[in-house]
């Protein structure tokens, strides 16, 4: 019988055969406004059995999941978590330090809240540098990884309920669709407002040009 993709996640943690798994990812990397969100979660195996771990069969990649999808993970990583830390950082911290440099940070500090008691730490795709706990970088590990996997829906989750809670301050932008991400919509309206308090202004995106400058040619 094919394994669901839950099952898949949770035999690559099992099979590291360490108790305590912490996984680390990040969401709105890509985002031109609004915070960056990491999370870690930590997956004690030793007890992540028969009714803990049942609503982890449809766990997946954030990005693979629906809106409904990740909401209810959301639910079954809380459920099923031993614990869960998450970072935001600012707009304002993104253009002062980078956003690479500010996304690393934040992954070390999510895994350091995690261990001990973790015995493995897993992140997706990046080396934290030697102040981080001993960890793995895993290439496209919220597809392969359950820590991982469900630290990129708690990230997103986090993230996606933090930008339609701020679209009520920020009405004209429509945070509440896009969260955020670059979209025809999202561009128009920058371009004609510019920016706001939550847009990034250190990316280099045509829509901070504004109308006439955005229209010249090269």
């Amino acid at each position: 019988m094919a394994l669901s993709s839950g099952q898949r996640l949770l035999r690559f943690d099992r099979r590291l055969g360490a108790r305590y798994v912490a996984g680390a990812d990040e969401a709105g990397r890509g985002s031109l406004a609004g915070p960056l969100v990491v999370a870690g979660v930590l997956l004690d195996y030793a007890v992540l059995r028969d009714h803990r771990v049942r609503p982890l069969a449809s766990l997946n990649d954030s990005k693979q999941c629906t809106l409904e999808e990740r909401e209810r993970l959301f639910e079954a990583v809380v459920g099923a978590a031993a614990r869960i830390a998450v970072r935001a950082v600012s707009p304002g911290e993104i253009d002062r330090f980078g956003l690479h440099r500010s996304n690393l940070a934040a992954l070390r500090a999510v895994l350091h809240e995690l261990s001990p008691p973790a015995e493995a730490c897993l992140v997706d795709g990046f080396r934290l540098g030697a102040t981080a706990p001993p960890h793995r970088a895993v290439v496209d590990g919220d597809e392969r990884s359950a820590a991982i996997a469900a630290a990129s829906i708690v990230a997103k989750v986090t993230r996606d309920r933090l930008m339609r809670r701020l679209a009520a301050l920020f009405p004209q932008y429509g945070f509440e669709s896009h969260v955020g991400y670059i979209t025809p919509a999202h561009s128009a309206v920058v371009r004609r407002r510019g920016p706001s308090a939550l847009h990034r202004r250190s990316f280099q995106a045509l829509c901070y040009l504004g109308e006439p400058q955005a229209a010249a040619p090269a």
